[in-house]
């Protein structure tokens, strides 16, 4: 298996991994207003399940290639990680783009500090899962 494949698989599952966490975050009731399927959702006029496939394909493909093309680049001893500090660079990327975007503010200020924080939280478990996956995969 290439190492594209690899990445889009590492990827897939991270983004599983990661959408079981938002699951649970929303039964727990821990800050609703964070709902980005529902924001990817919103900003593309469709239902919840375009937000849902918008968040698997950029898990997956995005942050799966990305991650295969900067691997060599990024600091650290083992995919691992090298993964949690791709899910930090995700996360910035998030936080300064995406969020404003989303109308949030940078670093989702409109929500508070804990939405960065949790996000953040989030991030890097993903990019934990995503390089461990991906180096189990070789």
């Amino acid at each position: 298996m290439n190492k594209y494949a690899r990445g889009i698989i590492a990827g897939l599952v991270a983004t599983a991994v990661l959408s079981m966490m938002m699951f649970a975050k929303g039964k727990m009731g821990v800050m609703p207003e964070l709902d980005i399927i529902a924001m990817l959702a919103g900003k593309m006029g469709g239902a919840a399940m375009m937000g849902w496939a918008a968040h698997f394909m950029i898990g997956a493909i995005l942050y799966g290639v990305g991650f295969v093309v900067l691997y060599n680049l990024l600091p650290g001893k083992g995919a691992v990680a090298k993964g949690a500090l791709f899910g930090v660079l995700g996360w910035l990327m998030m936080m300064l783009l995406v969020m404003p975007m989303m109308g949030m503010g940078m670093f989702a200020m409109s929500m508070g500090m804990m939405a960065a924080g949790m996000t953040l939280v989030l991030h890097i478990i993903f990019g934990a899962v995503l390089g461990f996956v991906y180096a189990k995969l070789a």
